[in-house]
């Protein structure tokens, strides 16, 4: 039987050494002691499938070579080495680059004892277990990445690029450096980049959080996720279509693969910790018990257990929550809410939405609210922006009958110019009114200043030559957020704040409005990050929700950070978690999924610990056989890998949208 430890071994040195060399990831299946390594390998599920058929072959040889017919040695011995080599593989690469004992290492010695002591059938079946959950593993992977992939399938993938004088469409990760794209209205900006010609009024609020648009170009720079309002510019990009937002997305897929939590790391350490324990006491007990019980202790180490259910159980949750539009990027962000006691809400673009709605309409001269509102909505109804979508919104929703004007003349940054019937119609801003030698009333300027003062814009009015009203239009807090809010205050947050860079009476009132405990205002971005420092050195555990640029350095320091599909690039690759929704309405959520995996990690924790002393007391009171031990340890590991990708039914139903 050494004799046959020896034909092995050697057999492996001699392949690696004249050919395994050359290609030595070739027959490596993914690892059952970690996800990580399961994207490097291609086919991974089909790669363990075939080891473990080959393994209930070797089993079917085994039981043939114990009872039946044992001149079957040989082909016995040839099965072993080539089902085995991706297990001798790994243990070689954990011994030479992480020199570190590992789970594969224990399974070789395992397996070269087993196989010393005649211990055929106990050796296989070992061997299906360890590559069916391989196959397990790599199959659960496989399911999770391709949700969060399609999480993201809306997503536009695709540019107009100029190529000798052309326009041509290619997609995105194709686009090199320095080439021109087009972008015309109502189209989204895919790359940051310079305007090399053209001019467009351009949607910043999803990078920068504030909703006036803003006019770009030549030579100013624009930013990926912004929305061209109205015009048509050439854009040069300043990086490669691999530096892209899509390409960021497939960055953070991988990374979200190689998810781990805290007690997943703890339970790693402390295996790692005991491994040298174990194979000391595998040794003596080798001495003094027999090699029946130095293998059930060798097969009592419980880190290949650990390192397999913990992020399993992470993933599934990753994925449990994917599927209900919330994007988990890290393990441990999910983990942390948990111990979330503070959570800091940027107000605009976060607590409110994007689309102002009318607050009052001040008139002049004879003029009545709804004749001013028709001219407004009327020239308004060809402009592409939030401002223009909230008059004539209110128009339609006071059933005005609006005529179709086909001439009008839309000035970027200032306003819209029509004819109607014999009368001239300008609205826009206090700048349009006034470059068009249009007199402001004191009416308005007062109603202008206490307007600026609560956070509100105005559109102006003017017939003619006469200013004959203004539209006051508010941002609108977002439908979902008060009862968010009373949901997460019955979760148990602690505190609740708005950061917001606006002034002091505009933020107080959404305060109160939505029972906020704190409101901090007139913010500079890099005061933010302050002031979550700030809180973390109280001792509190932080939570920031933000959707622009302004928001990422406070992101960055937060213990969790959350933001919005549609929000600024920058922000959504900074944030731990993105709503794909686009609302609030997942945050609660969010945080019972975060309880429902700490319990779900404990329970698995448990798990790991129960053939551990199951095995030891059977090896040294009971006289358990390897075999037993064995059946019994994968079945406790299978019964916990089951707990570990349970869906979660209850909290589906609990949460199932209605």
């Amino acid at each position: 039987m050494l004799v046959e430890v020896g034909i092995v071994a050697s057999i492996y040195l001699g392949w690696r050494t004249f050919g395994g060399k050359r290609s030595p990831n070739k027959y490596i299946s993914p690892p059952a002691d970690t996800l990580a390594e399961a994207p490097l390998v291609k086919n991974a599920e089909k790669r363990a499938d075939h080891h473990m058929k080959t393994s209930v072959a070797l089993l079917g040889i085994a039981g043939i070579r114990n009872y039946l017919f044992p001149p079957i040695a040989p082909l016995f011995l040839g099965v072993l080495i080539y089902n085995n080599i991706p297990l001798y593989q790994r243990t070689e690469r954990v011994l030479r680059k992480e020199k570190k004992l590992g789970h594969d290492v224990f399974i070789t010695i395992a397996s070269f004892l087993a196989l010393a002591t005649g211990q055929y059938i106990g050796m296989s079946l070992g061997a299906v277990f360890y590559y069916l959950g391989d196959k397990l593993i790599a199959k659960n992977k496989k399911q999770s990445k391709r949700i969060l992939t399609n999480a993201f399938a809306h997503l536009p993938d695709k540019v107009w690029v100029v190529r000798e004088k052309v326009e041509v469409e290619i997609p995105l990760s194709e686009l090199q450096a320095n080439e021109v794209i087009v972008v015309t209205t109502g189209e989204m900006i895919a790359i940051d980049g310079l305007v090399v010609e053209g001019m467009a009024m351009i949607d910043q609020q999803a990078l920068t959080g504030e909703s006036p648009p803003v006019e770009k170009g030549v030579g100013e720079e624009v930013f990926a996720s912004t929305l061209v309002l109205a015009g048509r510019i050439l854009v040069r990009a300043q990086k490669t279509g691999l530096e892209s937002t899509a390409f960021k997305i497939q960055q953070i897929l991988q990374e979200s693969a190689h998810t781990q939590t805290g007690l997943g790391l703890y339970g790693e350490k402390l295996s790692h910790r005991a491994a040298p324990y174990f194979l000391g006491l595998s040794l003596l007990t080798l001495l003094l018990a027999g090699s029946n019980a130095a293998l059930i202790v060798l097969l009592s180490s419980f880190g290949d257990t650990i390192k397999v259910l913990a992020p399993l159980g992470t993933l599934n949750h990753l994925r449990l929550a994917a599927k209900r539009g919330v994007f988990i990027k890290k393990g441990t962000a999910l983990e942390t809410l948990q111990e979330v006691d503070t959570l800091l809400f940027d107000k605009t673009g976060t607590l409110t939405r994007e689309q102002p709605e009318v607050l009052q309409i001040i008139t002049c001269y004879e003029y009545g609210e709804l004749e001013v509102l028709a001219f407004a909505a009327t020239a308004e109804a060809k402009v592409v922006h939030p401002i223009a979508k909230a008059i004539v919104s209110k128009a339609k929703e006071l059933k005005l009958d609006l005529p179709n004007i086909q001439d009008s003349q839309y000035k970027l940054g200032y306003g819209v110019t029509i004819t109607l019937a014999d009368r001239v119609i300008r609205v826009g801003s206090a700048r349009f009114m006034e470059s068009e030698q249009i007199a402001i009333p004191e009416k308005i300027s007062k109603a202008m200043a206490e307007s600026h003062e609560m956070g509100n814009s105005m559109v102006f009015v003017a017939s003619k030559k006469n200013l004959i009203g203004a539209i006051v239009l508010q941002t609108v807090v977002r439908p979902e957020a008060k009862q968010i809010l009373q949901e997460l205050r019955q979760h148990g947050s602690k505190h609740m704040a708005i950061v917001s860079g606006d002034q002091e009476k505009p933020t107080q009132k959404l305060a109160e409005d939505l029972g906020m405990d704190e409101y901090f205002y007139e913010i500079l971005p890099e005061n933010k990050a302050e002031l979550v420092k700030q809180l973390q050195a109280e001792g509190r555990k932080v939570a920031f929700i933000g959707d622009g640029i302004n928001d990422t350095i406070a992101m960055n320091q937060a213990d969790v950070s959350i933001s919005f599909s549609g929000a600024s690039s920058i922000a959504t690759d900074v944030a731990q978690v993105v709503l794909l929704d686009g609302t609030l309405k997942n945050v609660s959520y969010l945080f019972k999924l975060s309880q429902k995996l700490e319990k779900n990690l404990k329970t698995n924790f448990a798990i790991n610990m129960a053939p551990v002393v199951a095995n030891l007391t059977g090896a040294f009171f009971f006289n358990m056989s390897y075999t037993a031990a064995l059946l019994l340890k994968n079945a406790i590991f299978f019964m916990g890998m089951g707990q570990a990708m349970l869906p979660g039914e209850k909290l589906e139903k609990e949460h199932r949208p209605k």
